[in-house]
């Protein structure tokens, strides 16, 4: 008899979302230092209204900071990659990509707002991390 399987944690999709982050190549990695990574349930029910969604599993991550080559101003907050962890393993069960290339997906996409990177640019960096 096999023992249970359940779903992943919050530790683990952070570990995963760091490994992809590990992946990413120069320039890059070398930008990422002030960038703090959360894994979370869900979005917050306000943030969910600020960004006009109604259902909460429609949001995987979220990117909160200015871009690299975006002057700083006083008061800016560390650059930040929400990820939301009940969101990411519905879209797992739904579609049955891989759970690490799921969050690797959602990692880049958001990492690539920082850089910003074009839809076709965080489509070549992900093809670059993804194992």
């Amino acid at each position: 008899m096999s023992s249970p399987r359940f779903a992943p944690t919050k530790e683990e999709i952070e570990t995963l979302a760091l490994a992809a982050l590990n992946r990413l190549p120069a320039p890059f990695d070398e930008h990422l230092a002030n960038v703090l990574l959360f894994v979370e349930e869900f979005a917050s029910a306000d943030l969910l209204k600020e960004m006009e969604l109604d259902d909460p599993f429609e949001l995987t991550g979220l990117y909160s900071g200015r871009s690299i080559g975006q002057e700083a101003q006083t008061g800016d907050m560390p650059p930040t990659v929400h990820l939301f962890r009940r969101p990411l393993l519905d879209e797992w069960v739904e579609t049955g990509v891989p759970l690490d290339a799921l969050v690797t997906h959602v990692v880049v996409h958001e990492i690539g707002h920082h850089f910003g990177l074009s839809d076709i640019d965080m489509h070549v960096l992900e093809d670059m991390v993804t194992l």
